[in-house]
């Protein structure tokens, strides 16, 4: 299996308060530029990422440049991807958990079940994941709904099960700007995103692996990048989109496109 990226342990905790100037940043393997989600071509800003982990939480850090900082959405599970936004997706063969953050550090969490999966008395029939209680939608994949595709999509999986009201416990985020937000009388460096999840609320998503991971498991997941783009005061759609491996496709949502994440002592 080729591996795209190996997150390293380490021993430390790390605090989120979005500077990836901190030595255990500065000491970690960054990924390569992010590229063109469809072509494969270097994307249109540097976006760069990397995957720290421990006993107790799994770490993520980006840098992205960004000459206009913006971020006007600032109520939490708003529709992040309309703004620039970073993303991570990870994969729980039956399930996969989305999460989009803005330069405002507005957080948007989705949870995704497989309708094949989702069955009477299985893993997933809990009230947490109740339809009939919860904001839950069905879902066919981005850009999908159109001729023979509307209902379904074109994953050869099917629709899965939006749960939009979904927390992942114990979540931290933070942001840090190198610029000024929403002035874009200036041209501004960009800004760096930490993230922290625990390994007990990542339980769900394990799939059978260890909570936490042992030395060489593999983790399929989703790094990326959505950039707003006005052309001619026009803007552009769909938004230029960035990840650590291309899809070839403008679909965010195919976990068999995802990066493959080596967890390494």
């Amino acid at each position: 299996m080729k591996v795209d990226y190996r997150a390293q342990k380490v021993c430390e905790q790390i605090t989120i308060d979005g500077n990836i100037e901190k030595p255990v940043w500065r000491n970690a393997t960054w990924s390569k530029r992010f590229v063109d989600m469809v072509t494969g071509d270097l994307g249109m800003y540097n976006t760069q990422s990397a995957i720290l982990w421990n006993d107790t939480h799994l770490y993520f850090a980006f840098n992205a440049e960004e000459p206009f900082l913006e971020a006007k959405l600032t109520e939490r599970d708003s529709i992040i991807f309309l703004e620039n936004d970073l993303e991570i997706f990870i994969d729980g063969g039956d399930c996969y958990y989305e999460l989009e953050v803005n330069a405002a550090n507005t957080i948007y969490e989705v949870f995704f079940i497989w309708k094949d999966a989702y069955q009477k008395g299985g893993k997933f029939d809990t009230p947490q994941f109740d339809v009939h209680q919860r904001d839950a939608y069905t879902f066919g994949g981005d850009y999908d709904r159109t001729g023979a595709s509307f209902w379904k999509g074109t994953n050869p999986r099917g629709i899965r099960w939006a749960f939009t009201d979904f927390d992942m416990e114990g979540l931290e985020t933070a942001v840090k700007l190198d610029g000024t937000l929403n002035d874009h009388s200036d041209v501004d460096k960009g800004w760096s995103l930490e993230i922290a999840i625990p390994w007990e609320s990542l339980k769900i998503l394990a799939n059978g692996r260890t909570i936490p991971p042992s030395n060489g498991d593999v983790w399929s997941m989703f790094l990326g990048r959505f950039q707003k783009l006005m052309l001619s005061g026009i803007e552009v759609q769909p938004h230029p989109a960035m990840a650590l491996n291309s899809h070839g496709i403008y679909d965010t949502h195919m976990p068999s496109k995802w990066s493959k994440i080596e967890f390494a002592e």
